[in-house]
């Protein structure tokens, strides 16, 4: 176990370069082993993962430029841990159920180098490692959404480039100027997120870094108003592009909002409570409204996306041990779920190669067992009770709760607006008379499809049952987050509203 979570991040990249020596027949079942060894390797991990204890766990340090205090440094507790599961897991689905047959080794081995950089950035620990894998994960990306989306793709990839690119460079001069504060206060550089827990910054400059951390990952989460590139982005990628994109990448950043702003800037995270919760419902609002008015069935789930998340930055920023675990279970179900719904809008497309609403009706006749699927899915999106949406949604709602009852009221009420959405594009799709004979023709889902989208409902459904195996190791290590908080706290104000978030005067540990 010494060296597993640098096997995870190596070894998809290790299994692209054998890829180009694959031939073209065999390579989707090359993939499909790859991914599958990948995610095997994780849950290996898991059972290895220690939830008693809060700490980093598997670390690994290799030097890079120890003059700088720069080193390749990984290791993961519960936060990161399902994160990183959760992104092997979707990969490997996604892969499953692939449909592109255009340049379909070019694709393959496109994805395997992305599994790598999203592996990276939940393991990483060194504040320079983490910012590589970041950027790196841009490039794949681009080339899928440019080379294998729709008409628009191009315009899709230069726009979804351009926002993240731009933000992250804020957010690089934040890393530099906190690893340059780290030398002025220890005498020895260092970017060890570790080492940079231990330092205790002025509020003024926790203000100003917290807004230069917020640039990259406001932009990547999509946080409104920096949101628009991500309709587009969906939009116009395939299939596996979206799945991966709403599945995993969104989550960076609401994951860099955790791991860097919440213990770095306790004080400014407090300071921008309000405001962040205010973003938050804009975005669940603005958006589930637009999704509503929306006909084309994948723009409905990526609009969603965003009024999702919006939900996670309200637990994040209750800034206790429901809210924030609340908020890291609601990344995971949201992977899942969202992920899930883009493969199945693919499957309907790659059948009639159109994702409007209006040209379908009465597909439940038909497709029986794709409505079934669908059906659950869409329920787990809207947070029904016994689902995986639903756990992560109430924890959120509640930990805000202890910070602003009328905001959680009114978050809690615009959920019911996806409801809305989700119900009437299930309604327009799936009931009524078939007003279009080639619908009839249409064969319901089988074979690697069942395959890839059967999996998915054990989990939402398991899970949502019994979230403990996840919820336990990962308020173990909330907890600790909070307490860190608290030590830190400069003000006196942030110490008493970190206290109170947490109903008693000690942080709770299960």
């Amino acid at each position: 176990m010494e060296h597993i979570l640098s096997i995870l991040i190596f070894f998809p990249a290790f299994a692209a370069l054998i890829g180009f020596l694959v031939k073209n027949d065999s390579i989707r079942m090359y993939a499909i082993l790859v991914t599958a060894i990948e995610f095997v390797l994780t849950v290996f991990m898991w059972t290895n993962f220690d939830s008693s204890i809060a700490d980093m766990q598997f670390t690994e340090i290799i030097p890079i430029i120890e003059s700088y205090g720069i080193n390749y440094l990984v290791g993961i507790d519960g936060i990161s841990l399902f994160l990183v599961i959760m992104t092997t897991f979707m990969t490997m689905i996604s892969v499953i159920g692939l449909t592109e047959k255009r340049n379909l080794k070019h694709l393959i081995i496109t994805i395997l180098f992305l599994e790598m950089t999203m592996v990276g950035v939940f393991v990483a620990l060194d504040a320079i490692i983490f910012y590589l894998f970041w950027e790196l994960s841009l490039v794949p990306m681009l080339y899928i959404i440019g080379a294998w989306g729709g008409q628009l793709r191009i315009y899709a990839a230069i726009k979804f480039f351009l926002y993240t690119f731009f933000g992250s460079l804020v957010m690089l001069v934040g890393m530099l100027y906190l690893g340059y504060v780290y030398y002025q206060t220890t005498g020895n550089w260092s970017f060890s997120i570790l080492d940079w827990n231990m330092l205790v910054l002025p509020f003024d400059m926790q203000l100003w870094l917290f807004v230069a951390f917020f640039a990259g990952f406001a932009i990547k989460v999509p946080m409104f108003p920096f949101h628009t590139w991500l309709p587009y982005a969906h939009g116009q990628a395939p299939t596996i592009g979206s799945v991966i994109l709403a599945a995993v990448l969104l989550k960076m950043g609401t994951y860099g909002f955790v791991r860097f702003s919440l213990p770095l800037f306790p004080d400014a995270s407090v300071y921008f409570t309000i405001p962040m919760a205010i973003l938050a419902l804009i975005a669940i609002i603005y958006t589930a409204m637009v999704a509503y008015a929306q006909e084309d069935m994948k723009q409905v789930i990526a609009y969603s996306s965003v009024s999702h998340m919006g939900v996670i930055i309200l637990g994040i920023f209750a800034l206790n041990v429901e809210g924030i675990g609340g908020s890291i279970f609601l990344m995971i179900s949201h992977g899942v779920v969202s992920g899930g719904l883009f493969m199945l809008v693919g499957v309907i497309y790659d059948r009639r190669h159109t994702k409007m609403m209006k040209d379908f009706g009465g597909l439940a006749l038909v497709m029986p067992k794709y409505a079934t699927i669908f059906g659950i899915m869409l329920m787990a999106s809207i947070g029904l009770p016994l689902t995986i949406g639903f756990v992560g949604e109430f924890l959120s709602l509640i930990g805000f709760f202890k910070v602003s009852p009328v905001l959680t009221v009114i978050a809690g009420l615009t959920i019911i607006l996806g409801a809305v959405y989700m119900l009437v594009l299930y309604k327009k799709s799936f009931f009524g008379p078939i007003t279009n004979e080639e619908n009839r023709k249409l064969q319901d889902i089988k074979g690697r499809e069942i395959a890839a989208l059967v999996p998915l409902i054990a989990v939402v459904i398991i899970l949502g049952v019994y979230p403990k195996p996840i919820l336990k190791p990962v308020d173990k290590s909330v907890s600790q987050l909070v307490e860190v908080m608290q030590i830190k706290a400069v003000n006196q104000s942030t110490k008493v509203r970190l206290l109170e978030s947490n109903s008693i005067g000690e942080v709770k540990n299960d």
